[in-house]
């Protein structure tokens, strides 16, 4: 019986190992969890997300390539109308005295426009003169000065050539002494 018992602690220490496997086999659980996910899950969602990258954003390329080449062909270029150097003097709470000299072209959507425009050329400049020599070197500093500038002669450029239409004025040289 000795012998017996003896046999049973090893078979515990070998049910003790199978415990051991057994707790092992917890993990190999969680492995093979992984790799079931590694396996079956993760090109699932390569491939799923494959096609979308395929569908929403080459798809989105081609359909903007398209209409940007249609836009193209129906837009014709702009065309730009150099606008005479105007010098001014700047307003000046102070006494200093300062002067700016500005360039600029206007943006229009078509050579009709430029023709529309010309003969009232004296009105435009006008309206630029007398807002300019209300300015003072405060301001135009800055580019938040510069696109305050820039909208306002947009604005105003527009109200004197309506019904026709101005996209942009465009600095070509502003200097400020």
């Amino acid at each position: 019986m000795a012998k017996s018992k003896a046999p049973k602690p090893e078979a515990e220490a070998d049910g003790g190992a199978d415990g051991a496997d057994g707790a092992e086999g917890a993990p190999k659980k969680k492995r093979s969890l992984v790799k079931t996910l590694v396996m079956f899950v993760l090109p699932a969602v390569l491939v799923l997300g494959g096609a979308a990258y395929f569908f929403l954003l080459s798809g989105g390329e081609e359909t903007a390539e398209g209409e940007g080449a249609q836009h193209a062909e129906a837009a014709p270029p702009p065309v730009f109308l150099d606008l005479p150097d105007m010098l001014v003097n700047l307003a000046s709470a102070s006494g200093d005295r300062a002067m700016l000299k500005l360039s600029v072209a206007l943006e229009l959507p078509d050579q009709e426009t430029v023709a529309k425009i010309e003969p009232i050329m004296p009105r435009v400049t006008d309206n630029f003169q007398v807002f300019l020599r209300e300015l003072r070197v405060e301001d135009l500093s800055g580019s938040a000065g510069m696109f305050r500038l820039k909208e306002e002669l947009v604005r105003r450029v527009n109200l004197a050539v309506a019904p026709a239409v101005v996209k942009d004025v465009l600095f070509k040289e502003m200097l400020i002494q």
